[in-house]
């Protein structure tokens, strides 16, 4: 895979390299942060973050506390310091007790608000994915269920406007289409 070697080449000479997967819902960022972590594994100790893990909710995910949080593990990981880390628990609709991040070489934030601006300096690649908005929605639906499909459509509008203020799929070195 080019991307591998591509990837494999911007972080052979960065000290605790952060790759950020970004772009809409059911774009398959996911897939591919796994996909690059099995590859990559072969050459670094890898941590791949889930942004639905670091989301509070729906009504209040792209917010400043997720920035905040982006920016503590970019920082702490940069600085080889351990990281203490709470996650999103959608059942309870609350956050878990802090948990403690085992130690890695690289880290992989996957989802959408991923790459913001803010952790850009960071990042030693941003890999943009995209898909049409409608085979978008229908993946996640599918995946996910039904019931979750009014969140989503406003969850559609509100990852536009997160992706039109930062910029993301401009600021990407790599632009992927599903």
């Amino acid at each position: 895979m080019e991307l591998i070697a591509a990837l494999l080449d911007l972080c052979k000479d960065v000290a605790q390299p952060i790759i950020a997967i970004d772009g809409p819902a059911g774009a398959g960022k996911t897939t591919l942060a796994h996909d690059i972590k099995l590859a990559l594994a072969q050459h670094y100790v890898v941590t791949e973050i889930h942004m639905d893990d670091l989301y509070d909710g729906w009504d209040n995910a792209l917010s400043t506390q997720l920035t905040e949080t982006l920016l503590h593990i970019a920082h702490s990981h940069k600085n080889v310091r351990k990281i203490s880390l709470s996650t999103y628990d959608w059942n309870s609709g609350s956050f878990l007790p802090a948990t403690e991040l085992a130690q890695s070489e690289l880290i992989i934030f996957e989802g959408v608000g991923s790459g913001q601006l803010a952790i850009r300096e960071y990042l030693s690649a941003l890999i943009w994915i995209d898909i049409d908005e409608s085979e978008g929605l229908a993946r996640v639906l599918a995946r996910d269920g039904k019931e979750i499909e009014s969140h989503m459509k406003e969850w559609l509008a509100t990852q536009e406007q997160h992706f039109r203020k930062e910029g993301t799929q401009n600021a990407a070195d790599f632009v992927l289409t599903t």
